[in-house]
């Protein structure tokens, strides 16, 4: 397993926390948080660095939605680059090919006076991809003892990806459970 140190882990909380009240104040601001694929979809042995990376996904989404009203936009990049991390793990003609400033224009588009608000941005090698974190459609269970049984049964369904959504907020998977709750109890009382 990979060490992070406690001060790596909480920089971005730490820097956030410092700029927050100037950029509301001005009712501007921009916000980069550096995830990794690592967390995003694992990586072998590297469990700590994958949960402090996917941390910072967590962590942008708050502020993402509190800064909106004030102009603030806040995003994360998780670039694939030619590092001191990379080098013994890759061979010489891909370092090549991912060197850090074929990553630098989603970092500025990231900046940008449009930039996007709450965007995993994947960049390597010139490449760039949006990553997302989705919620399928699912299914709603009658609940009781069977639940878990049912829960088998609907596998299928409930990981199937045909009209995943991304939802703008955690209420909204709240809210969508609970609007599918209400349809099955209106349907079966008959209503």
């Amino acid at each position: 397993m990979l060490g992070i140190s406690p001060d790596a882990t909480m920089g971005s909380v730490h820097r956030t926390k410092a700029v927050w009240a100037y950029m509301r104040d001005h009712n501007y601001g921009r916000i980069v948080m550096t995830a990794s694929s690592s967390g995003l979809y694992g990586n072998f042995g590297q469990y700590n660095y994958g949960a402090a990376k996917m941390a910072l996904v967590g962590l942008m989404n708050t502020p993402a939605l509190e800064g909106a009203r004030n102009n603030i936009r806040v995003n994360c990049i998780a670039p694939v680059a030619a590092t001191q991390m990379l080098a013994a793990l890759r061979p010489q003609s891909e370092l090549d090919l991912l060197m850090p400033h074929r990553v630098s224009p989603g970092a500025l588009v990231l900046v940008a006076d449009g930039a996007p608000t709450k965007t995993i941005l994947c960049a390597g090698a010139g490449s760039f991809e949006s990553a997302n974190v989705t919620l399928t459609q699912g299914a709603h269970l009658d609940g009781g003892p069977a639940a878990a049984d049912q829960l088998v049964r609907q596998w299928g369904k409930i990981v199937d990806r045909t009209e995943e959504i991304v939802p703008e907020s955690g209420e909204r998977q709240a809210r969508n459970e609970l609007a599918k709750a209400a349809y099955a109890r209106a349907a079966s009382s008959g209503k």
